[in-house]
């Protein structure tokens, strides 16, 4: 008995294990993170990264948007971008995405703080252009068709919503409703009416980021501004049918 509680004595419980902490992303190399890389649960990765892109798309431009540029604006391995969204198409779909949904829900929003028709469709118009010059890289990436897999469901649903949103809105304007199946097959009226809403308010939208309306708003009275010229045009080009 003496010499079985000695031993018990001696015997010490092993130590216990810490559970593992996660890791961010690390290269095939297995290279050591330096200091300054921010280390990321996998699930908050892949928003980083994508958040990361539009800083990037919004300060350096398309041009300046790489996969390498994006991994540095995170403080990610390289290795990282890739094996999140596969290759540059990937990321700049996924981004355009979130472009789309926030373009759309701006629209909306706008369009719910009136009760008239073609006052909710005015108020989307200056809600679209409002989004292009608050986030005019991201608004270049969305209509990038070339730079895009618009085959991605996320950027499809997001893009193909933004679509509805407009055709249900200039609908309203020609007291009609476009919604559902209505939309899959439109008149040739209803496509042109569409047609010459998206194109009066994009080309606004291009020739303002763009610069070329300097030459019109420096010949206008004082006080005068891009909202006033948007708001005149409007109202002298969207009318109500039979009108």
């Amino acid at each position: 008995m003496a010499r079985t509680s000695r031993e018990a004595r001696t015997i010490r419980p092993a130590p216990r294990r810490r559970a593992a902490k996660p890791v961010a992303e690390r290269p095939a190399s297995g290279r050591r993170r330096p200091a300054g890389e921010t280390p990321y649960h996998h699930g908050d990765l892949h928003d980083a990264l994508l958040a990361a892109a539009e800083r990037v798309l919004e300060r350096d431009g398309l041009p300046g948007l790489t996969l390498r540029a994006v991994a540095r604006e995170a403080g990610v391995s390289h290795a990282a971008p890739t094996h999140h969204f596969g290759d540059l198409t990937g990321l700049l779909s996924e981004l355009a995405a979130i472009g789309f949904r926030r373009f759309n829900e701006a629209m909306t929003a706008a369009g719910n703080t009136e009760t008239q028709p073609l006052m909710k469709a005015m108020a989307r118009a200056k809600a679209y252009v409002a989004y292009a010059q608050a986030r005019p890289g991201m608004y270049g990436l969305m209509f990038r068709t070339e730079r895009l897999d618009m085959t991605r469901p996320s950027l499809h649903e997001a893009a193909t919503a933004s679509f509805e949103g407009l055709a249900a809105a200039v609908s309203l304007s020609r007291n009609e409703k476009l919604t559902g199946e209505a939309l899959e097959a439109l008149s040739l009226d209803q496509a042109a009416a569409i047609a010459r809403a998206w194109s009066l308010v994009h080309g606004f939208t291009t020739l303002l980021l763009d610069g070329r309306l300097k030459h019109i708003l420096h010949r206008l009275p004082d006080g005068t501004g891009v909202e006033k010229l948007l708001d005149a045009m409007l109202k002298s080009t969207v009318r109500p049918q039979g009108t």
